[in-house]
């Protein structure tokens, strides 16, 4: 399979928020606003890359190798999570307003269902490392559109007078998302 159809599979086919619902908690939870849903998406991108590229390396050259591949769930959340501490510390540091935005939901990244998912899909389709790196881009890529396109729908619900007070906030969010999941599935079929 080709990069280009992995990358694209990943974004629109397969994307893992709106078609197999991973990474759900931060993708309600931080798509109020649109910059932070682009910071926590940006963030999301970065660690699933890195933690596919640094999980591949490790699985290939040290798990296969010693046969203790029923190791890996431990051995990638250990990985993952030291990734995720990195950027935080990084983003402490240096972008202290996205970090304050973000709160809560940056250390999650640690525990977020899309990176883990990624990480085990890319060793369960044998990719190699070229197409694991392809398909994590994918995959963040995919992550940061969906937050992106809902909490531009979200700002825009919100500050609709017109909207009754039963359906503001979270109950407006999942009927949005699931218009957004059938659309998207709308994509099945095209590679």
């Amino acid at each position: 399979m080709s990069l280009f159809f992995i990358l694209i599979s990943a974004v629109f086919i397969n994307n893992y928020v709106l078609v197999q619902f991973l990474g759900m908690c931060p993708f309600f939870g931080v798509s109020k606003k649109t910059e932070t849903a682009v910071g926590m998406g940006l963030s999301v991108m970065f660690v699933v890359t890195l933690s596919s590229a640094m999980t591949f390396l490790f699985y290939k050259f040290v798990l296969v190798p010693l046969n203790i591949t029923y190791l890996r769930t431990v051995v990638f959340i250990l990985i993952i999570a030291s990734i995720v501490q990195f950027v935080e510390v990084f983003m402490k540091k240096m972008l202290k307003a996205l970090y304050g935005m973000l709160g809560v939901y940056l250390p999650l990244i640690t525990t977020n269902c899309v990176i883990f998912g990624v990480t085990l899909i890319n060793i369960k389709n044998n990719y190699t490392f070229a197409g694991a790196i392809v398909n994590s881009l994918g995959a963040g890529a995919g992550f940061t559109l969906a937050m992106v396109l809902l909490a531009c729908i979200r700002e825009r619900y919100d500050n609709n007078p017109d909207v009754p007070e039963l359906f503001r906030g979270f109950p407006l969010a999942l009927f949005s998302a699931g218009l957004m999941s059938i659309a998207f599935m709308g994509f099945q079929g095209m590679i």
